[in-house]
This record gives structure tokens, sequence and C-alpha cells, in this order.
């Protein structure tokens, strides 16, 4: 439902690999992850209303405990070259460097862009991280 409808705003997109990884900080049901990439006009602000919107369409509530199982979670990982860390946003998303279930899809879909603040590719990154301890594998849906 999610993909649809960020496909309906948001064409062309391009697509990662789904990986099904466990629980990360909290013990839960699997969780499902992909990236996906596109080019949008709309501002910082604008793009995180729309996937807000995406979010509520598919049954996200605002407010659940934050280490919890949830309906749909859309992150904002890169915005073009976009540094910014504060109190609304965290662009390049830390979780990056932090989780394979973040940086393997990445790192497929976009594998020659470098990181706006490590200067470094997604591919690169993913060759050099320890996710050792962290189970993800490709699945078909």
């Amino acid at each position: 439902m999610a993909l649809s409808a960020i496909k309906s705003e948001f064409s062309p997109i391009a697509v990662s690999p789904v990986y099904e990884s466990v629980a990360v900080g909290f013990h839960g049901e699997n969780f499902l992850n992909l990236v996906l990439g596109f080019d949008t006009s709309l501002s910082l602000d604008e793009l995180a209303d729309k996937l807000d919107q995406i979010e509520q369409s598919c049954g996200r509530k605002r407010g659940e405990e934050r280490f919890t199982s949830r309906t749909m979670d859309l992150d904002l990982l890169i915005y073009g070259d976009l540094l910014r860390h504060d109190d609304e946003y965290d662009i390049p998303r830390n979780e990056i460097t932090r989780y394979a279930f973040v940086l393997k899809p990445l790192s497929q879909l976009v594998p020659d862009y470098v990181h706006p603040e490590l200067g470094v590719s997604f591919s690169r990154l993913w060759e050099q991280g320890d996710f050792s301890g962290q189970d993800l594998w490709e699945v078909e849906l």
C-alpha cells in the first residue's frame, strides 16, 4: 500500500531488494525493510509531510512507543547532499552506518552515491562495515 502511494506521488522510483531482519532494540516480530529513491521538487518540509501522510494512510499512529512493532515507518535517509542534524531532522540519517537493514539495501540501490558527511560511497561503507550479530536476509514478496 505504501509503495503504491509513493509510486503515485513520486514517479519514477527506484526500489531496492526487500530484506527481513530481526527487531533491534526490543523483542518483536521481524521487520521488512527496503530503500526507495526518487527525485522531487518538494522542499524538505513538504516531503516529510507527504511521507507522514502516507504512513497515516497505511494505519501508522504517531505517539506509539519508540521501540515497538509498527505498521509502517518511512524514514528519510538522505535529501541530496543536505546536512542537517537538529530537533526536526537527522539528515543524512545516522542509522545508515549503524544498521545493516538500512545500509545494505541503500548500498544496492545507489552503490556509488557518496555519503554527504563521510565522503565514502554507500557500497564502500557496506564493504567496510561491521554488522556482526545483525541478521538480515533478502526476501521475495
